[in-house]
């Protein structure tokens, strides 16, 4: 009796950019309450103190690495709607949690000068609130990107290119609900004043139940993958049995590795083809002479081949942290810069905090320019469905973000130079858009191409998992931007005949913020060269062709020829076949 194979998906549902336009309207709503939600803490929390400067960054980043436990979940226990829909309910408790305190006169921080002057239970209700915001925000952000892409087969040609233009709408949704969040926001607690803060809580919490409910609405049209094996469990067998196999010898051929057919696995997932790379993993894929083929004592060159792409990813990772360093930086200091100019646009004069949204808008802009413009055309040339590959997304993103950290330079140099000849006529806040122009093409190539680049080379079963990677390099990078700003700031005050550091002090012109911006530029243009090394190593994965035809045909025949009836009765009941699966022509 041949074994019912497990669908990967639920194909109920129609896919495509119909099921989409849900998942669009609830990140823009999801993206106004956690920004709406940021500056609303940023006012109650009275962010000119330190304590409280501290606290919100190290929430953010928390929220970024909590995304590897969403993508988790998603891949092994439950499908990533249903995660979606639980970690979102968790983080709309969380606003619940802050409006109510923030009502209650009660529950209110208190007018003191030091951070959180909170009764023991106010305390104890705002730092749950806070946590319980960054599991589910963190929880949503893991499991969500790719949920969307699920919706587009990746083998259909038509359906390729909605893959490429879904993550750059998903990106358009998430900056435009974060323009909104930042300003709306902003504008009504502004108005309001400093004890209507709860109200600024009360809009993030409706827009992110409102951005749910179209999401949960949107399941007729999802296409729902089956959550599969343990990852960390198929990642740990690889390496445990790679370590036991260690000592013997390998195989004249990688066709005497160990598989298994598609008629034979209880799996319709995808085989993945030998690769040279990491040969000392193919231990794993070795089975022992009279030894059962057990997954603690054998893994297929499927399995393998998994542990392997995800070791290949790790360089990409690595050398993207450094843009996530210079874009923490450039927000941070163009800030001060934008104290420093002349605000006027016209007749409109531009708040100083509302600097960080310049860059928002020119990625808003950039986006369906690229979509419309640049990737038609690319495909004309490439015949590639994303225009050009993700790793080149990447590579040019690298070398625009160490561009514009030059540009950013001569900028500064240009301000500061105005600034002491005659502080009263400084330059028009207009020159900061050059360094923002730039770097936010950058940016938007590097996380498309990364979150595209994680969800399709990743394993079938590991893809969520995957994904949340881009989440985990935005948030190293924005830890050690603080610890990279402090470590500049000793080294230089050990060094220079002032005795001070580059970036101390509280007045602009004395700081040397060009030889900094140099610095960053120097470092990106290094790790670009780091980074084309890796691309240019990595292999991109290939599908196992030839156990993908040789399973058809054997499906078409009815008949295997390389099963005895003691093996099909072992895949009956869910065991591994004892004979090796021999494939010709492997391609490696």
């Amino acid at each position: 009796m041949e074994e019912e194979a497990k669908p990967e998906y639920n194909t109920r549902g129609k896919g495509g950019f119909e099921a989409t336009y849900f998942i669009y309207g609830m990140v823009a709503l999801e993206n106004i309450g956690c920004v709406g939600n940021i500056v609303s803490l940023v006012l109650y929390l009275r962010i000119d103190l330190p304590g409280a400067a501290n606290t919100l960054p190290n929430l953010m980043v928390s929220a970024l690495l909590l995304s590897v436990v969403g993508g988790f979940i998603s891949d092994t226990y439950i499908n990533r709607f249903h995660t979606c829909l639980i970690f979102g309910m968790v983080e709309i408790s969380a606003l619940l949690m802050m409006t109510a305190q923030a009502h209650d006169e009660e529950l209110q921080s208190a007018s003191c000068d030091k951070f959180f002057c909170m009764t023991r239970r106010s305390a104890i209700m705002f730092s749950t609130s806070l946590w319980l915001w960054a599991l589910g925000s963190g929880g949503v952000k893991g499991s969500l990107p790719a949920l969307g892409a699920d919706q587009f087969d990746q083998k259909d040609p038509e359906e390729a290119k909605g893959l490429a233009s879904y993550f750059n709408w998903l990106l358009l949704s998430m900056l435009t609900g974060t323009l909104v969040g930042a300003t709306v926001i902003v504008y009504i607690s502004t108005i309001e004043g400093s004890h209507k803060w709860w109200k600024g809580f009360l809009i993030t919490f409706v827009c992110a139940y409102v951005g749910f409910i179209i999401f949960a609405h949107g399941k007729p049209f999802y296409r729902l993958q089956v959550p599969g094996k343990n990852p960390l469990v198929r990642i740990a067998q690889v390496i445990v049995v790679a370590i036991k196999n260690r000592k013997l010898p390998p195989p004249e051929s990688p066709s005497e590795l160990y598989e298994i057919n598609e008629r034979e696995s209880a799996s319709t997932d995808t085989k993945i083809a030998h690769t040279e790379q990491f040969r000392s993993f193919d231990k794993a894929a070795i089975l022992p002479k009279d030894a059962e083929p057990l997954p603690w004592t054998v893994c297929t060159v499927t399995q393998v081949e998994e542990v392997k792409v995800l070791t290949r990813m790790l360089p990409i990772i690595a050398s993207t942290i450094m843009m996530n360093i210079c874009l923490a930086q450039l927000k941070i200091f163009s800030v001060q810069q934008g104290y420093t100019m002349d605000r006027k646009l016209g007749s409109l004069e531009v708040l100083a905090p509302f600097v960080p949204l310049i860059p928002l808008i020119f990625k808003i802009i950039l986006i369906p320019i690229y979509e419309f413009t640049f990737v038609p055309f690319a495909r004309k040339i490439t015949k590639h469905p994303s225009g050009i590959t993700q790793l080149q997304r990447v590579g040019v993103g690298l070398v625009l973000s160490a561009l514009s950290m030059a540009v950013a330079a001569l900028v500064e140099v240009k301000r500061e130079h105005q600034s002491l000849k005659n502080p009263l006529k400084p330059i028009s806040l207009f020159w900061l858009s050059f360094q923002y122009g730039i770097f936010e093409i950058a940016d938007m190539l590097t996380l498309v191409g990364l979150l595209e680049f994680f969800y399709k080379e990743a394993p079938s079963g590991m893809r969520s998992l995957s994904t949340s990677f881009t989440w985990i390099s935005l948030s190293f990078g924005s830890y050690l931007s603080i610890i990279f700003v402090e470590t500049i700031n000793a080294v230089t005050e050990s060094i220079t005949p002032s005795k001070q550091g580059w970036l101390e002090g509280q007045i602009l012109d004395q700081k040397n913020l060009n030889l900094f911006y140099w610095f960053l530029a120097i470092l990106s243009v290094l790790n670009f060269f780091n980074y084309l090394y890796w691309a240019t190593w990595y292999k991109y994965k290939k599908e196992d062709t030839n156990v993908s035809t040789m399973a058809k045909l054997i499906s078409i025949s009815g008949v295997s020829l390389l099963e005895t009836a003691e093996d099909e009765s072992r895949a009956t009941n869910g065991e591994y076949t004892t004979e090796h699966t021999e494939v010709n022509d492997r391609k490696v």
